[in-house]
């Protein structure tokens, strides 16, 4: 079994005689800020030693009385290679007063999945489940996630069809999974009924799923297909990220077509996505075609930073190891040739600033971090407090060799919108004005809607009007983006009235909402009952070209329902059928239930009657959701996937 393999035995007391003496030996710290880096010390440590092939140095290590799960996981995770990693479990059995947990063994299987250990991951699975460790288990996920990086196709759809039985809804990661491990086996058509699956079953496709999607159609040579579906994903509201970005600018480059390419890199830039170091090799090429000019930019970031000294595995003698982060290396002799990196964890070091306080910021700077944008960005993410982030935002920009750039400034925008922080989030944009810098677009409409969950409509509105000059021209579609945002958070606000308003200018001065602005507003204002409101904004919806669907009818139907005024959704009913169309089957059982509730029964017998009339009521959920996608969009893009599968298959 995998633990008598690799791991020691773990009996009840004697947890609970380590957790008592590991409160007695373990060093004390004056702050969260001293263990980590602490921690991160020895994590480099262990890190250098299972690449020198030192067994003393690594098994004295791992008998530290630092030692703990967290260090453990971390040196898991940063192994060169499965052997390593086993190495690390096999030298922690000489330490009685360790024991794993769920993130330790969670951070095993990984490697083992990364490393297509298939035997030896299921074994550990095995064990986990047959609970040989305490307070660690696995769920389908887990398993989807393991089985799908191993490339086990079997297993992973075997754990899917337990999952989908045990389970009413599954999630939209899960369908990914299968879809991903579909596109890289080469079943092209399971892959596409996956997605079709997603849609149909009640999920909604994210931003993971396009990328899923996109990888898949640039691998199978349908450049144009990924572009028109990462075109699309704007009108969805479906966030393009920095990897879709990649896997296009890679298959453009590719094939040298390179104004493709260009064009996509100007999009990122608009987007306020910065290039990851992945994309090195692409931007280096374009750059040497004379494709790109100031590429230097955006290579900068991407290339090792200098000032980052190299953590280095030294020998001299003595038992005692050393780590050295001096490039001076004269009277130490080199034992063995390992450098790397210093380990660092944003995530663990935001946890850690959480207690800012004048002994926090002395160690800190005493660190002697090399700030880089993306490191400032990735810790301004993983603040839980945004009044910590803004301390850290202030002091590090004091900070040698950094100065903040747009990145790093739009990153603090949204986290102080999102909590409410006006007043600060002014400021801020008063400060890019005044240097006269610009703000990508996407970080307006973001600014907006998180003025939407802290309720600050006044804001919202004032960024919409004053503060959008700051992205430059924007095009009519952008604009109908930007409104849509507003018009959602000014709904979110119980702005009613604000919300006529705006669409009215928004329609005065030649901007058309689409139909899923549409369907959100009657949506808000059907749940309040508020029948002339919403029937002046379905005439609205004819009056300026746009065409109902299925969708924006099963919406009203269900606010109405909601809010107990069945009747009112009866009638939506009967425009919906005038129209050819259907409600879907669980949006006809909500009707009939809600008018019988109100003793409409003759209502909804006819109900019954007219959808066995026309005995086209469809079993699944009718696609779609408020405020982001329609039938349309989500028909169109299953089109171009489909289609574009078939082509290739005659």
């Amino acid at each position: 079994m995998f633990s008598k393999r690799f791991l020691p035995a773990v009996i009840l007391s004697k947890a609970f005689t380590q957790l008592q003496t590991r409160s007695f030996v373990r060093v004390p710290f004056t702050n969260k800020l001293a263990l980590y880096l602490r921690r991160a010390q020895l994590i480099d440590s262990i890190r250098l030693a299972v690449r020198s092939n030192s067994s003393n140095s690594l098994s004295s290590l791992l008998n530290d009385r630092l030692l703990d799960p967290f260090i453990v996981t971390h040196a898991l995770r940063s192994a060169p290679n499965s052997d390593s990693a086993l190495s690390i479990m096999e030298a922690l059995k000489s330490n009685p007063n360790f024991s794993h947990n769920q993130s330790t063994l969670h951070a095993l299987a990984t490697v083992l999945a990364k490393s297509q250990r298939n035997h030896e991951l299921k074994t550990l699975i095995g064990d986990i489940s047959s609970s040989k460790f305490l307070n660690v288990s696995v769920n389908f996920m887990n398993l989807m996630q393991w089985y799908s990086t191993s490339g086990d196709l079997e297993s992973v759809l075997s754990t899917w069809n337990e999952h989908r039985q045990r389970a009413k809804l599954l999630s939209t990661e899960s369908y990914n999974i299968v879809m991903s491990v579909y596109a890289k086996t080469g079943k092209n058509f399971e892959a596409v009924e996956t997605f079709r699956q997603v849609i149909d079953e009640g999920a909604i496709p994210n931003s993971r799923t396009y990328t899923v999607m996109i990888e898949h159609l640039v691998n199978l040579g349908k450049l144009d297909s990924a572009l028109e579906v990462f075109s699309a994903l704007p009108l969805m509201r479906i966030k393009r990220t920095s990897k879709q970005y990649l896997i296009l600018v890679e298959g453009f480059v590719g094939v040298e077509r390179f104004d493709e390419a260009k064009s996509l890199l100007n999009e990122m830039r608009d987007d306020g996505k910065f290039p990851g170091r992945a994309m090195r090799v692409a931007l280096e090429r374009m750059q040497e075609m004379g494709f790109i000019q100031g590429a230097n930019e955006f290579l900068r970031e991407m290339l090792p930073d200098k000032r980052i000294k190299n953590v280095r595995y030294y020998e001299d003698g003595s038992d005692d190891d050393e780590e050295e982060n001096d490039d001076n290396n004269s009277g130490v002799r080199i034992a063995y040739g390992v450098q790397l990196k210093p380990w660092l964890d944003p995530k663990a070091l935001a946890n850690t600033l959480d207690e800012w306080s004048p002994e926090v910021v002395s160690l800190l700077a005493d660190a002697k971090f090399v700030w880089t944008t993306r490191l400032v960005c990735k810790v301004l993410r993983h603040f839980k407090s945004p009044e910590t982030a803004w301390h850290f935002f202030c002091w590090v920009a004091y900070q040698p060799g950094y100065t903040h750039d747009v990145y790093a400034l739009e990153k603090m925008l949204t986290i102080l919108a999102r909590h409410g922080h006006v007043e600060l989030v002014d400021r801020l944009i008063a400060k890019l004005r005044s240097d006269g810098m610009r703000l990508p677009f996407s970080t307006i409409r973001l600014i907006i809607d998180f003025y939407g969950i802290s309720k600050k409509a006044d804001a919202a509105l004032k960024v919409c009007h004053d503060d959008r000059t700051l992205c430059g021209p924007i095009s009519k579609f952008k604009l109908m983006l930007l409104y849509s945002s507003l018009l959602r958070t000014l709904t979110k606000c119980k702005r009613d009235f604000d919300a006529i308003n705006v669409l009215e200018e928004m329609i005065f001065s030649g901007i058309v909402p689409d139909v899923q602005t549409f369907s959100g507003l009657m949506y808000h204002f059907a749940l309040q009952g508020d029948e002339k409101i919403v029937q002046k904004l379905f005439s609205m919806v004819r009056q300026n070209g746009v065409e109902p669907d299925a969708y924006m009818f099963k919406v009203l139907i269900q606010a109405y329902c909601k809010c107990g005024r069945a009747p009112l959704a009866y009638r939506v009913f009967e425009d919906l059928s005038n129209s050819n169309l259907m409600p879907d089957a669980a949006t006809k059982e909500l009707l009939k239930k809600s008018l019988w509730k109100e003793g409409r029964r003759k209502e909804a017998a006819a109900v019954e009657e007219r959808c066995e009339k026309i005995n086209d009521v469809p079993s699944l959920a009718l696609r779609g959701h408020i405020w982001a996608v329609s039938s349309a969009d989500l028909t169109r893009v299953h089109t171009i996937y489909r289609n574009s599968i078939t082509s290739i298959m005659t």
